[in-house]
């Protein structure tokens, strides 16, 4: 598992790479909380986008960052799942309570109330 931390404003986005399981779920949970410190970053964006596996550790991650943020008043969204994930995610009742986005732009602008409005042609 690896995760790379990019910054826009107050969000941290945790673009994560790899498996998310039971080995990897502690040290991804450590990289993100010190980052948002270090950072000073209010808001967090979890980009799935490169995980290849999830498992109930990985909801762990994603439920404790959340009870974290609601506390300090922050939002978090979640971005970039494969089918796999968002089913994952779906069956555990995640998206009930963290909102999903296609991609960070999307989430940026629905942390920021922008919802960004979409077409097909």
């Amino acid at each position: 598992m690896e995760v790379i931390f990019r910054v826009s404003g107050d969000i941290l986005i945790s673009c994560i790479k790899g498996e998310v399981d039971h080995h990897s779920a502690m040290p991804l949970r450590q990289a993100i909380d010190k980052s948002m410190k270090a950072f000073g970053c209010s808001d967090l964006v979890l980009d799935f986008s490169g995980v290849e596996f999830m498992d109930s550790s990985g909801i762990g991650v994603v439920l404790g960052r959340y009870k974290k943020l609601q506390k300090s008043g922050g939002k978090i969204y979640i971005s970039g799942c494969s089918n796999y994930i968002e089913k994952l995610l779906d069956m555990a009742g995640v998206f009930s309570i963290v909102p999903k986005a296609k991609d960070f732009e999307s989430a940026a602008a629905m942390i920021n109330g922008q919802e960004q409005m979409s077409m097909e042609v």
